[in-house]
């Protein structure tokens, strides 16, 4: 548990709101290439699935391969998504736990630092970050040590769909590459479809998670201001992007 300095200045508040907005986009984007692969998923699956049931040599190898190559592109588009999402999802969060430290410096039992350098510790990942967001989600709660936090079961069901929805898809990473026979390749369909319907579960929760933290911040924020001196207007710069 560090030890906090003390309350930081109400100046050192950057508002979340633009990049949060920008995050839920994303998010959106990644949810519709879900749609998109969980559909192409589905064709190669009927695909293999009417070929291998019958004589295999009527196999129809362009059919397949077509099946493939459209499996495989709704798979990169995803994945080209996933990680510009990454990317500006990993901004927010660290701007959020930043103002938490401004909120309540006491509500935290890892350092700022963390917010993205726990997404990357081996196996550290499966929870790591899941802890920083329940300290910014105490600190950020409307009252304060006032009153109780905010009821944080849909930080809870975020954390928890992508969960699954990763081990799914790293499942599936390993059942698709070795399958020959066909009941290993309609199951490697099968699971890559669940990954990804979980995934777009996962998707939706954390849209509902970013737009709530965020204008919990804001409501904390405006309840801060009331409290201190106003702040010249060339530094009252909350609600603006960054």
């Amino acid at each position: 548990m560090p030890t906090p300095a003390g309350p930081a200045p109400l100046s050192s508040l950057r508002s979340p709101v633009g990049i949060g907005k920008a995050v839920c986009v994303l998010l959106g984007a990644v949810a519709v290439a879900d749609v998109a692969s969980i559909a192409a998923g589905g064709y190669a699956r009927q695909v293999y699935d009417t070929a291998m049931a019958g004589d295999f040599l009527m196999f129809d190898d362009a059919r397949a391969d077509r099946a493939d190559a459209l499996y495989q592109a709704s798979g990169s588009l995803r994945m080209l998504l996933f990680l510009a999402t990454v990317v500006v999802f990993l901004v927010w969060f660290r701007r959020v736990r930043l103002n938490a430290e401004v909120f309540d410096a006491y509500a935290h039992t890892l350092r700022p630092g963390w917010a993205i350098g726990g997404w990357f510790v081996p196996l550290g990942n499966l929870w790591l970050p899941h802890r920083v967001a329940s300290g910014v989600w105490t600190a950020s709660s409307p009252g304060g040590s006032h009153r109780p936090p905010a009821p944080s079961g849909l930080l809870h069901a975020w954390w928890a769909a992508l969960l699954c929805s990763e081990f799914l898809s790293r499942l599936q990473g390993r059942l698709y590459p070795d399958a020959v026979e066909r009941d290993a390749v309609l199951r490697s369909f099968d699971v890559g479809m669940v990954a990804d319907m979980i995934d777009i579960a996962a998707a939706v929760l954390a849209v509902l998670f970013v737009r709530r933290l965020t204008a919990m911040q804001s409501e904390r924020a405006a309840e801060r201001a009331s409290t201190v001196p106003p702040l010249p207007v060339e530094r009252a710069d909350w609600g603006r992007s960054h």
